[in-house]
């Protein structure tokens, strides 16, 4: 009979799991996002094209609003493609350039873009806080994922301290967090489009408000959005902090 040798076995399975981890660190990560590209194609470009281009001896007002609003939606739809799934806030961007696109070339009255404006991070707020009612909250979708977060580790701590229903109302109180910050952008967008957007469309000066209103956009409404989803993920990452007894570096994926 043929003895197994316990030692040799252990290290050829210390072997293979070696070079499983090598398999899996040679493995393509997917690119993360060029916050450079992410500023040229959706705000400086299209900006330039609105407010230099938009004249007769150029692109004209209809053909410079379709170039802009071109840059932003093809880099959404590659967006889209690189990640090979339909991402919900992608799609609703793209959907809110066409609608942009549409009412402009259309020559709709402005108040209907302020409207569109404020429309989209309203439902986006709606939506995060209808979630609460169903077995996807989106605040799991956003901030607590295991892209970012170590969910199992933390699941387990919770039910090991019985924390998981207080766990379950701090997730309730981010989401409400990030509600308040769309919300916040509707009313911003619906402000400031109305504010910006005053000649008729279809003219030169409509196009250049309509490209001061995508440059603004960024200091007036991105930015406040992004204090106050800081501040939810200082209060989350906190909370789970106190509920589970672990240490940032261990509640977060090291990348």
């Amino acid at each position: 009979m043929t003895e197994t040798n316990p030692t040799t076995s252990a290290t050829d399975r210390q072997a293979e799991q070696a070079k499983a981890q090598d398999r899996t660190d040679e493995a393509p990560k997917p690119k993360k996002e060029s916050l450079l590209a992410n500023l040229l194609l959706n705000i400086v470009i299209p900006t330039l094209i609105l407010t230099k281009l938009s004249g007769d001896d150029w692109l004209g007002t209809k053909w410079a609003i379709v170039v802009a609003l071109a840059f932003p939606l093809l880099y959404g739809a590659r967006d889209l493609q690189r990640s090979g799934k339909v991402n919900f806030f992608s799609a609703l961007g793209i959907i809110s350039i066409l609608l942009t696109g549409g009412i402009s070339l259309l020559e709709l009255d402005a108040k209907y873009i302020a409207i569109k404006e404020a429309a989209i991070p309203g439902l986006l707020g709606i939506a995060t806080l209808g979630s609460l009612y169903t077995r996807w909250p989106l605040v799991r979708t956003l901030i607590y994922n295991d892209r970012i977060l170590d969910t199992a580790r933390i699941a387990e701590s919770l039910n090991g301290r019985g924390n998981s229903r207080a766990f379950d109302r701090t997730l309730q109180q981010a989401s409400w967090m990030i509600a308040g910050s769309f919300f916040l952008s509707s009313v911003l967008n619906y402000v400031l489009a109305r504010i910006l957007l005053q000649s008729p469309p279809g003219t030169v000066a409509f196009n250049e408000e309509l490209g001061r209103m995508t440059a603004l956009s960024y200091p007036v409404i991105f930015v406040p959005s992004m204090i106050i989803l800081g501040f939810t993920l200082f209060f989350l990452f906190r909370r789970i902090g106190k509920l589970t007894g672990l240490k940032l570096e261990e509640i977060v994926v090291q990348q």
